[in-house]
């Protein structure tokens, strides 16, 4: 069932970002007078789901490419092409694909993967991209990014109206932090508490901190034992945390034993500690967190200690507890959001409005920043596919982390999509870009060949990722 719900976030967000992006193709190529032949949300390789002309007035179900379907019916009267000759929305086939890889804009005169020269050897119609100018091909090109962008942003401004942050800030985790073995290693101890991040306060509502804080280079101001020190990132620490999986936690928030309820004839009960206590030490041990007080326990199993407590009224106590063979004492802790003051900022329509901003872009430049990390040894064994995107979603339905990862999503194919690999909107705003500084058009049979390569790359990128996600899931 968790399976089943997270594919179904994955498809459900897959939907909003494919449409959004195609459409941003779409709306400029008709901003244009370009037509487009195909609208399309996912692949449709054989057949199509859905298919939809509104010229001859027709749905189609489960049709075969070039053929009629299983049914078709009649949604609306036939219309005849404008006398003019220009294109209008119904001059599109409106579709819904089977393979939720992507979709697609089929826009008339382009040359792409789906096409070769020779299908563009006729002159040029006024209706076709390639007989427009350059700078409107490139409007054209790269809308689909921007929309993506633009999405992600008004997704975040969404998060920002109506949830807020709401946050534990850096003041209030008392007693600091609990860090993985790696970030150890990196010069951070179990107890720092942060403070700043090259020179400026932290700030527990900065979507980016925890990636930011682990960049190579990155100075962390923490305090520690009383006084202030800093923590100079490495550059091996990225590229060993980029082999942990999913479930990895580099660091915690270290929360205090406090006492929410004794177990009446446990040890505790016995002793006289009461709901509201502070645990401080075990024995010899002292026990500032749950990750000390644990272990504490168990080192002092069988055992009749000392423990010494901070009762709610603010006076000390030692009391004598018998600590049971299973290293128990009866009793239940508060748990974080219990003990720790959280902070809650709300932010009307306006208010929100620059937040959604600012998490966009820093989202975007933490995202920029992580892909160096693929071409070392480790980041290229951590890229993952379409079960890796699926594994960002919750087990359960939460429409806030829904909309949070959606967002994100957005923020990576806008990216993804700009870089100047051929085949990707980036390497068509690439060529378009030199032909506007060098005034000269690249041949349609060069644009075929390299977008050809261009495409075989990418089908070589997608079995490799999703190759990772089968070796992770079913070998290693």
């Amino acid at each position: 069932m968790e399976i089943l719900i997270k594919a179904a976030q994955l498809i459900f967000a897959l939907v909003i970002l494919v449409t959004v992006h195609e459409f941003g193709h779409y709306i400029f190529a008709r901003m244009f007078g370009v037509k487009v032949n195909r609208f399309y949300l996912f692949f449709n390789p054989w057949f199509s789901i859905l298919r939809y002309d509104p010229m001859k007035g027709t749905l189609t179900l489960f049709a075969r490419n070039g053929q009629p379907g299983a049914a078709t019916f009649k949604v609306g009267k036939a219309h005849a092409p404008r006398p003019d000759g220009k294109p209008t929305w119904r001059d599109t086939i409106y579709g819904l694909g089977w393979l939720p890889l992507g979709g697609y804009c089929d826009i008339a005169g382009m040359v792409d993967e789906t096409k070769d020269a020779s299908q563009l050897a006729s002159e040029p119609q006024d209706w076709e991209l390639r007989s427009k100018p350059a700078w409107q091909r490139l409007c054209v090109m790269v809308a689909g990014v921007t929309l993506n962008f633009v999405l992600a942003i008004i997704i975040y401004i969404g998060i920002a109206f109506h949830w807020g942050d709401n946050v534990v800030p850096f003041q209030a985790m008392t007693e600091g932090m609990d860090f993985s073995a790696e970030l150890k290693e990196a010069g951070f101890r179990d107890g720092d508490r942060l403070l700043t991040l090259n020179g400026k306060p932290l700030d527990a509502k900065d979507y980016s901190l925890a990636w930011d804080m682990v960049q190579p280079g990155a100075k962390v101001g923490v305090l520690r034992d009383g006084d202030t020190t800093e923590v100079v990132v490495s550059d091996a620490l990225i590229r060993q945390l980029a082999t942990k999986d999913k479930n990895f936690i580099p660091m915690s928030v270290r929360v205090p034993v406090y006492v929410a309820k004794v177990v009446n004839g446990e040890p505790a009960a016995e002793a006289g500690i009461q709901p509201g206590d502070r645990i401080l030490t075990v024995g010899s041990d002292t026990v500032p967190a749950i990750t000390e007080f644990m272990p504490a326990l168990q080192a002092h199993k069988g055992e009749n200690v000392p423990v010494r407590l901070l009762r709610a009224t603010g006076e000390s106590d030692v009391v004598n507890v018998a600590i049971s063979d299973a290293g128990k004492i009866g009793i239940l802790m508060l748990s974080p959001v219990e003990i720790f003051e959280r902070q809650t900022v709300t932010y009307n329509l306006w208010q929100s409005i620059p937040r959604g901003w600012e998490i966009g872009t820093d989202q975007l430049a933490s995202y920029v920043s992580s892909l160096k990390l693929i071409f070392t040894k480790e980041g290229a064994k951590s890229v993952g596919g379409f079960g890796t995107l699926g594994d960002l979603f919750p087990a359960t339905w939460n429409w806030y982390s829904f909309w949070q990862i959606t967002a994100f999503l957005s923020i990576i194919l806008a990216f993804m999509n700009i870089i100047p690999i051929p085949g990707l909107d980036g390497g068509y705003t690439l060529f378009l870009l030199v032909e506007i500084i060098s005034g000269r058009k690249p041949s349609d049979r060069f644009l075929e060949v390299v977008n050809t390569c261009g495409f075989v790359f990418l089908l070589l990128l997608l079995v490799y990722a999703n190759g990772n996600d089968i070796y992770r899931f079913f070998i290693k």
